[in-house]
């Protein structure tokens, strides 16, 4: 991977001890967003999302717990960003490679397997964009002034 991402809200997570990916949610701070246009749903991650910090707050069936029903507590995260500290909470970003810690395991048997970010193509993107260019990558597709692409069928 030649770049490592920060997460966000929405990460995709699974254990190694588990039969199912959860969600991540953060529940630690609620002004920094990223990859998030209007600054709504996509919260920045940090080390100090600890607890119980997943939507359905469970991995499946748990191996170490002779397959019984998980129930995840993060204890802490490792591997995180440690350049960048939010006035928020203290908190150092997760990075796409951290791993967390769970109660359960002991170790760090929880990584993330999707960072959460999504491309968005918002009207500003447009606006920026050389129609030649676009031209060129997407032919059925016209730019009007206000910034609005246009999907015309060219005539065959």
């Amino acid at each position: 991977m030649s770049q490592i991402h920060l997460v966000c809200q929405g990460a995709i997570c699974k254990c190694q001890f588990g039969t199912a990916p959860d969600t991540l949610k953060v529940k630690t701070q609620n002004k920094r967003f990223i990859n998030d246009w209007e600054a709504k749903s996509k919260l920045m991650a940090t080390h100090k999302d600890i607890g119980q910090t997943f939507e359905k707050n469970t991995f499946g069936s748990c191996a170490k717990m002779n397959n019984s029903s998980c129930k995840p507590v993060i204890t802490k995260w490792e591997d995180y960003y440690e350049k960048i500290t939010l006035k928020d909470n203290n908190g150092k970003p997760l990075l796409e490679d951290s791993k967390a810690t769970c109660s359960v395991a002991g170790s760090a048997c929880i990584q993330i397997i999707n960072n959460g970010q999504v491309c968005e193509i918002t009207k500003q993107n447009i606006k920026n964009a050389n129609p030649e260019i676009i031209k060129i990558i997407n032919p059925v597709m016209n730019l009007n002034i206000d910034g609005v692409g246009i999907l015309q069928i060219p005539n065959i």
